[in-house]
């Protein structure tokens, strides 16, 4: 009665009349306040900040580690992390989208550490991209130790989420648009990440073709070696609505967990001891399952190498009728080890595979193994980490495509961009960071955007505009997209020895609206071109072409260029004003433009 009184009759929910009680307690005389009619509850929780905007997508949880939640060794269970990083992920989605989502896939995740129970495990979430009806979520995941203060990265992982509407049917997602620099970053490269999840079943079956050499069986006269079906795991689950969302389908999160639990046995039977994840392969989520499906689970070691191992799991669903045949609804690859007392890892005994199906799965495990090493190599170290010339092979060519555009737009994306020069319609932007100084020129052309792109993503006509090339001859063309040209320059000064290249040119033409067109350049090495004696071997690490559509007929054209020490010279004498060659270069590639769009007026009226 006394609180009806204080609040004049408005309505108190269970939340305030304790939020009441508790300032009551603390020496509070505030009575709490009614929200209005339609007012939205706000969530509380100790990682809100109310002073930093947040993206409306982020999720932020936190969960202590229980010894529910751990195995024998007292370390959290990777299938319990798997499900937070899943609920995460899809409460990120479904803010984004505003309906309810499920799970397409996950891509590779590298489990850097083990979490131990009283550890705090914090995962955040948030979309870093939509596309029609699916949507990119980016998830960071780390501990805390409540004792000590020490936070330490676990992992970070991107998955992939589709809206669904009623009765399953697909949902148009609503454009996301990126605010701080990190979001332009991710924004921008996530349609990369979806073009390499795209051909990552071709880079296998490519490698397996062009490659057979290099996966041989090399345990079939191994003493001593384990037969892989002594490794062979079956297990069943019964789908609860606890599994499942309020639309009656599975949790991803918890078919992960499955599934890690029977790759778990296969890697135990094959070392007689505990084994360790350390890394998952991508999820590909083929079909959903409801409540009341029965789940077959399937695992098998696929092969040992020296101190690893790679298991193979699957994920089937039928109903309650067993003459209905099965649904395969997942399969993953997981990479184990066993670690000795002081953490390294243990040698594990070979492998000896069955027999036809056997053999192939043996083969294509060291065929994944080197693609993990290539992307690992290539596409998840720090752009700074990466060698200047990555050798060019079958296999890792859309690694080194996707590291090649990812590196432009991350340079394209940073913000502490300072005009250095403006000459008439050319200015310079240059950007100071601690190992790199890097340059963009930019002016607006008079010609559409696509013809821009056509005319500077061909290396063969670059010497007509630029007088530093020599000459661009096409060694191979990848695909319709990516090419290999050797390149010759002028002689530096300083030189007695004109510079050659050998540059991997990868076009991307835009994604969705506001995109622009890309031309991005980066060093490769390739077995055929080595440095020959005439030439001084040049490199570069970053470079390229951003092409944005201003109107029908004007383009806004920006040149990037992260500086190698070989070119810093030329690059700070123009900054300074001492030069004004990279100026009076542009301006000579704005002639060559408008030059080649008259010339192709001139033919299509002919």
């Amino acid at each position: 009665r006394c609180l009806l009184k204080m609040v004049k009759g408005n309505i108190i929910v269970p939340e305030d009349i304790l939020s009441f009680c508790c300032n009551g307690l603390q020496g509070s005389t505030s009575p709490p306040r009614a929200r209005e009619p339609g007012e939205r509850e706000e969530a509380p929780g100790a990682m809100a900040s109310p002073s930093a905007a947040r993206n409306p997508t982020e999720v932020q949880m936190s969960q202590l580690v229980l010894p529910c939640h751990t195995n024998h060794r007292g370390e959290l269970s990777t299938g319990q992390l798997l499900k937070w990083i899943d609920t995460a992920a899809c409460l990120s989605a479904e803010r984004h989208a505003g309906c309810p989502c499920v799970t397409a896939s996950m891509d590779d995740i590298y489990f850097e550490h083990t979490i131990s129970v009283g550890q705090v495990v914090n995962i955040k979430a948030k979309v870093n991209r939509a596309f029609n009806s699916s949507m990119e979520v980016g998830i960071q995941v780390s501990y805390e130790d409540l004792c000590s203060g020490k936070h330490c990265s676990i992992c970070k992982a991107y998955a992939t989420f589709v809206a669904q509407g009623p009765l399953g049917s697909k949902v148009r997602l609503q454009p996301l648009t990126p605010q701080t620099e990190e979001e332009k970053i991710e924004y921008s490269i996530a349609a990369e990440r979806r073009r390499m999840r795209l051909a990552h079943k071709d880079t296998l079956k490519d490698l397996l073709t062009s490659s057979p050499q290099e996966t041989e069986l090399e345990t079939r006269d191994g003493s001593g070696a384990v037969p892989a079906e002594r490794t062979r795991v079956e297990s069943v689950e019964l789908v609860l609505p606890p599994h499942a969302n309020h639309q009656g389908n599975t949790f991803g999160g918890q078919i992960m967990a499955w599934m890690e639990n029977v790759a778990t046995i296969a890697a135990s039977r094959l070392c007689h001891a505990h084994p360790t994840l350390r890394a998952i392969e991508m999820f590909h989520f083929r079909g959903p399952s409801q409540v009341g499906d029965r789940l077959v689970l399937k695992a098998i070691v696929n092969n040992a190498f020296k101190n690893s191992m790679e298991v193979g799991v699957s994920a089937e669903a039928y109903g309650q009728e067993m003459s209905v045949s099965r649904r395969h609804i997942n399969s993953a690859f997981m990479t184990f080890v066993v670690l000795d007392q002081e953490g390294h890892p243990r040698t594990l005994p070979m492998v000896a595979p069955e027999p036809g199906d056997g053999e192939r799965r043996y083969r294509e495990a060291s065929a994944r193994k080197k693609i993990r090493l290539d992307r690992k190599y290539v596409v998840s170290c720090k752009q700074t980490e990466v060698p200047l010339s990555v050798p060019w092979d079958q296999s890792n060519k859309v690694y080194l495509s996707y590291n090649n555009v990812s590196a432009l737009k991350m340079l394209v994306a940073k913000a502490n961009w300072a005009l250095a020069r403006e000459k008439e319609k050319v200015r310079m932007y240059t950007l100071e960071e601690d190992k790199f100084l890097s340059f963009r020129i930019e002016m607006s052309v008079c010609i559409p955007a696509s013809r821009a792109f056509s005319l500077l993503s061909n290396l063969r006509r670059r010497h007509e505009w630029d007088s530093h090339y020599v000459s661009a001859e096409l060694v191979q063309k990848v695909d319709d997209d990516d090419m290999i040209y050797h390149v010759v320059s002028q002689k530096l000064r300083n030189e007695n020895k004109p510079q050659d290249f050998v540059i991997l040119a990868s076009r991307r033409k835009p994604c969705s609206k506001g995109d622009p067109y890309v031309v991005a350049f980066r060093s490769v090495t390739l077995p055929t071109h080595p440095a020959r004696a005439e030439f001084t071997r040049g490199e570069t690490l970053c470079s390229g072409f951003c092409i944005w559509p201003e109107s029908e007929e004007m383009s806004k054209v920006a040149y990037y260029n992260q500086a190698t020490p070989g070119y810093l010279t030329y690059v700070t004498t123009n900054v300074a004003g001492l030069s004004s060659d990279i100026c009076s270069t542009f301006e000579a590639c704005e002639k060559f433009l408008l030059k080649n769009k008259e010339d192709l007026i001139s033919r299509l009226q002919d």
